[in-house]
């Protein structure tokens, strides 16, 4: 990830329903929601939680795939990733242990 990309992810995420939307999506990894629920959960109109979906999309950090007429929309886990690497690459100036306590919060159940 560059930087122009990581400032595309960060703005997408440098709002309240989108970034809402993002956590909404990680914690329903791997299955995803459609965007019916998604909008219900959020209580936001399904009309502008399409738009904020679709500037996560483009910024790298939601993917879709439509079913029928239902689209289910999925954390991009690459693209976070990417995200995470890059804001911490430079981390800890060469001092691995550091970073341990950060590794540690980030390692899943």
């Amino acid at each position: 990830m560059d930087s122009k990309n990581a400032l595309d992810a960060l703005a997408a995420l440098s709002q309240e329903t989108r970034l809402d939307a993002f956590r909404l999506l990680v914690r329903h990894e791997p299955d995803g929601l459609p965007a019916g629920e998604i909008a219900r959960d959020l209580q936001v109109p399904a009309n502008t939680l399409s738009t904020h979906l679709a500037i996560l999309s483009r910024a790298g950090l939601v993917t879709s795939e439509r079913h029928s007429r239902v689209i289910q929309y999925r954390a991009d886990v690459d693209g976070l990733r990417a995200l995470m690497l890059f804001l911490a690459k430079d981390c800890c100036q060469g001092r691995p242990e550091l970073c341990e306590p950060l590794l540690a919060e980030l390692t899943c159940c």
